[in-house]
């Protein structure tokens, strides 16, 4: 075990990074499972990790609002780590991903049919495909986790009927798509609704329901989805709270008037 006293290199610290936005704020203690498996990879106690993660807590606004502290030494590292994620998520989210998926010794199978993203002669379309996947993998952990694995507007919480939808679509921006302040986790009925334009977030954080959605004498499912969750707040998230920006591009270039 590590002296207590001895800095975090950049590979840890953008693997405690990656932990706090993947985990649950409920979640961030020694006894979590995840956070005990990464301690022992760097040699560091799960105590010493999981205050890590308090202390980029202490870095978020909304944390911050809530008073939340992390410990003062160390914090000028931890802060430009926050800072260079929030210059370039798409980059940080493959780049921290990797790293820790090779810390965990994961394989790349699951992204790749058995090619390693680390060996040199990997095909570009190869590497292109695993670098997206593992993108889209800290984008959906991250958003889900945030929300607390719940549905912003109807608050189903099954996981496995969860998308984390992007606000400003993944075809549209390339430095938003691993943002996670540029996404929103939906169930599987509003996530088609909000991308197909027929519902969309205003600056209140206020679901706004389309014309196209307000029909005459509509089934059950359609008028307690749509028409009788306009005007109600979203569920906000723990953390990454949706930009207004990129609300505001939705309502524009998405949202059917």
């Amino acid at each position: 075990m590590r002296n207590k006293r001895e800095n975090w290199n950049r590979d840890e610290l953008i693997i405690a990074f990656n932990l706090y936005c993947r985990t649950p704020f409920g979640r961030i203690h020694w006894s979590n499972p995840q956070i005990i498996q990464v301690a022992k990879s760097i040699g560091r106690t799960p105590s010493a990790v999981a205050m890590k993660m308090v202390n980029f807590a202490s870095l978020d606004p909304i944390h911050q609002k809530r008073n939340v502290k992390g410990l003062q030494h160390g914090s000028r590292e931890d802060a430009k780590i926050w800072e260079e994620f929030h210059r370039n998520w798409e980059s940080l989210a493959f780049e921290s991903q990797k790293a820790l998926e090779k810390l965990i010794g994961k394989t790349e199978d699951e992204y790749a049919g058995k090619i390693s993203f680390l060996e040199s002669d990997v095909p570009t379309e190869a590497q292109r495909t695993i670098r997206v996947r593992l993108v889209q993998k800290f984008f959906r952990d991250t958003v889900l986790s945030s929300y607390d694995f719940s549905c912003a507007i109807c608050k189903l919480n099954l996981h496995i009927m969860l998308n984390a939808s992007h606000i400003i679509p993944w075809s549209v921006d390339k430095s938003r798509r691993a943002d996670p302040s540029n996404g929103l986790s939906l169930c599987v009925f509003h996530d088609r609704a909000f991308d197909r334009g027929l519902i969309t977030i205003d600056g209140d954080f206020k679901i706004v329901v389309s014309k196209e959605a307000k029909i005459i004498k509509p089934p059950k499912l359609h008028r307690v989805g749509l028409l009788e969750v306009e005007g109600q707040e979203i569920k906000l998230p723990d953390r990454f709270r949706p930009d207004m920006a990129a609300l505001a591009y939705h309502r524009e270039k998405v949202f059917l008037q």
